[in-house]
Formats: structure tokens, C-alpha cells, sequence
């Protein structure tokens, strides 16, 4: 199993309906093949800049390349999240043994 993370902040002004599009948008991502799991978070502490989270599940190394593969992946992250995320730090897991 492998866990992907993303930590990020929008440029957009909090609350904004554009903030709202985005978020709305990046929902397209849970219905590619593979994701199980798929949430979308939002920051509580103030120990971080960034306010918002992805966090889905893969199977295996598989189902996680074909996702970064997928067209509707590769579409949102060209088309809304190199123009709209303004930091971002991604982090892959596996479980320990």
C-alpha cells in the first residue's frame, strides 16, 4: 500500500469562490482507477503555512503510476494546480513492516 500526501496553500484568498473551484475540481481525482480512500483536509494548527491536504491510497506501485499517468491527473495538475497551489510539499508512504 502506498499512501500519497500533499500539504499545499492556494493563491487564491481564503473562502473565495475560486478556492471553493479548486477544491471542487480536484474531487475528479478520486474517480480515477486506483485511488481508495481519497480525502480532501484542511489545516487546524497554525504550525504550517499550508491550509489545506490530499490524501489518498494505492493498491500497489502500480495502480500509483498509472494514477500520476492518468490523463484526468496530468489535466488537473497542467490546467489548475501549476497556476493555482502557491507551495506545496508532496509526501509518498509505505507501511513499515
Amino acid at each position: 500500500m502506498i499512501r500519497h500526501t500533499v500539504a499545499f496553500r492556494l493563491r487564491h484568498a481564503p473562502g473565495s469562490d475560486e478556492e471553493r473551484q479548486f477544491l471542487k475540481a480536484a474531487l475528479a481525482l478520486a474517480d480515477i482507477p486506483g485511488v481508495e480512500r481519497f480525502e480532501q483536509l484542511r489545516q487546524t494548527s497554525p504550525k504550517n503555512d499550508f491550509r489545506f491536504g490530499f490524501s489518498m491510497e494505492f493498491a500497489d506501485q502500480t495502480a500509483y503510476t498509472n494514477y500520476n499517468e492518468h490523463p484526468v491527473h496530468t489535466g488537473f495538475v497542467a490546467e489548475r494546480w501549476l497556476t493555482e497551489v502557491e507551495d506545496f510539499l508532496e509526501i509518498d508512504y509505505e507501511p513499515l513492516d
